[in-house]
């Protein structure tokens, strides 16, 4: 059952109303089909935003936030669910726990290393949760052309950039979540002849 997306995205609101109102736009898509928004317990920008919009349409909000961060005007104070940790990584953790996907809605730093922690996890078969990005006014274009350089320069196998689904409509990009299943990975696919032949001499 796909019941908590977890979802990172900026403390601050861009530049772009646009950033804001897709935020919302995911909320309410959210609380329409009875999913858990679990997030970074944030009430400012992006973060609240989407936050505000779950609550506002009748939905479930689970914020996880360090105890750092826990200053007034900084943490939502009227989620559905509000728990302390003692570390971003604590945080990050639980947050993966909790969720069924992980979806990026633009940011910065903190939206792309806790994007990139989740979809590493996939890569390494820690995981087999959906990962994905909500691609507002193409603010991951660059991303995506990034890994796409990644799998011609031979850093990234293609199976690997494909665990990463992106999408402009939030509607969409949820069916695309709950239909995903995850193939099996390998870390080193281009080692996968090697070893079956290995496997092969051995017997």
């Amino acid at each position: 059952m796909f019941t908590h997306l977890c979802v990172f995205c900026g403390s601050h609101p861009g530049n772009r109303t646009e950033y804001r109102g897709a935020a919302r736009a995911l909320g309410q898509a959210l609380a329409s089909r009875s999913i858990t928004l679990v997030y970074g317990g944030g009430l400012r920008g992006v973060m609240g935003a989407l936050a505000d919009a779950v609550l506002k349409n009748g939905g479930a909000v689970l914020g996880v936030i360090p105890d750092h961060l826990k200053i007034d005007g900084v943490f939502h104070p009227g989620l559905t669910e509000l728990t302390v940790v003692s570390s971003m990584h604590e945080r990050k953790a639980l947050m993966a726990r909790r969720a069924d996907g992980f979806v990026a809605l633009p940011g910065g730093l903190g939206t792309l290393e806790e994007l990139f922690e989740a979809l590493t996890w996939a890569q390494l078969g820690l995981h087999r949760k959906p990962c994905g990005v909500f691609n507002v006014g193409g603010y991951f274009d660059g991303l995506l052309r990034f890994l796409e350089h990644g799998v011609t320069e031979g850093f990234l196998a293609a199976s690997h950039r494909d665990l990463l689904l992106d999408d402009t409509e939030p509607a969409r990009l949820l069916d695309r979540l709950a239909a995903f299943e995850a193939p099996a990975v390998d870390k080193y696919p281009e080692l996968a002849d090697a070893r079956r032949l290995d496997g092969e001499d051995r017997r």
